[in-house]
C-alpha cells in the first residue's frame, strides 16, 4: 500500500518483529527487490534479517542517537567499539 504513493524514503521500524521465519524471509526478499528504486532505512535487532537485507547496502550501528559504526555487516560486527558498547568487552 505504501509503495503506491511512490515514496522517496521508506522508514521501517522493527519490520520483522512478530513474524514467522517464512514471513521474515519473504519480507527480506521484498526489501531487496526494492533496492535501487527506493531508499530504505530499517531499524532492526534481528541480525539474521539484517544479514539477509544488507547484501547490497551498508549497515549503520547507532548508540544513544549517534553513529557508532558504519560499513558492511561484518565490519560493524567486528568493530571494537561496537563490541565494547553492546557486549561489554
Amino acid at each position: 500500500m505504501l509503495l503506491m504513493q511512490e515514496p522517496q524514503l521508506l522508514l521501517l521500524d522493527e519490520p520483522a518483529a512478530g513474524m514467522t521465519d517464512e514471513e521474515t524471509e519473504r519480507s527480506g526478499e521484498l526489501f531487496l527487490s526494492l533496492a535501487g528504486r527506493y531508499t530504505l532505512v530499517v531499524v532492526e535487532h534481528d541480525m539474521e534479517f539484517i544479514k539477509q537485507i544488507s547484501r547490497q547496502g551498508k549497515v549503520t550501528c547507532l548508540h544513544e542517537g549517534s553513529v557508532l559504526a558504519e560499513g558492511t555487516l561484518e565490519q560493524v560486527q567486528n568493530n571494537e567499539r561496537v563490541i565494547e558498547v553492546y557486549l561489554g568487552r
